[in-house]
């Protein structure tokens, strides 16, 4: 599995289904400002609630700053467009089915719950300056202080 692209590296470049129906390109989104690329292990699970609703509930605070939030699971895309209309979601969630952006981005990794093994993706984010560079990352991050890290984080760009 390759290591999470580091900062100041050009950002992989992919294009994904969203739960918007459009089939989305990163580069081309981030010809136009910096982009939050977050990662989630699963779509209507509590703490991948609580991010994504955070997210949406200072939706604005993001717009305010230029910025093009995307939501990456490795879910089908039925159930990221079921999640996004469930949970009233303002900015596209990318169904990455068969994991190859989250592996591109370091983040399929082993995971254990209840002593069983399994692989999953972690929850992470990047900020993806305007241009493509990769301009912060954020590993391990908590749903509950994840948006106010990145806003800050935004902010210095």
């Amino acid at each position: 599995m390759p290591d999470m692209p580091a900062v100041g590296t050009k950002a992989p470049d992919f294009e994904l289904p969203s739960s918007t129906g459009e089939t989305l390109k990163l580069s081309k989104l981030a010809k136009s400002g910096p982009v939050v690329l977050y990662f989630y292990p699963k779509a209507d699970t509590p703490g991948c609630t609580t991010q994504a609703c955070s997210i949406r509930d200072q939706h604005a605070d993001f717009e305010k700053l230029n910025a093009t939030v995307l939501g990456v699971s490795p879910d089908p895309i039925n159930k990221v467009e079921k999640f996004a209309t469930k949970r009233e979601l303002n900015f596209p969630l990318l169904a990455d089915e068969d994991h190859a952006v989250c592996d591109t981005y370091g983040v399929w990794v082993e995971k254990s719950m209840y002593g069983k093994k399994y692989m999953g993706a972690a929850r992470a984010t990047f900020i993806i300056a305007k241009g493509g560079k990769i301009a912060a990352v954020f590993e391990k991050v908590k749903p509950k202080e994840h948006t106010e890290q990145v806003l800050a984080s935004l902010g210095e760009l």
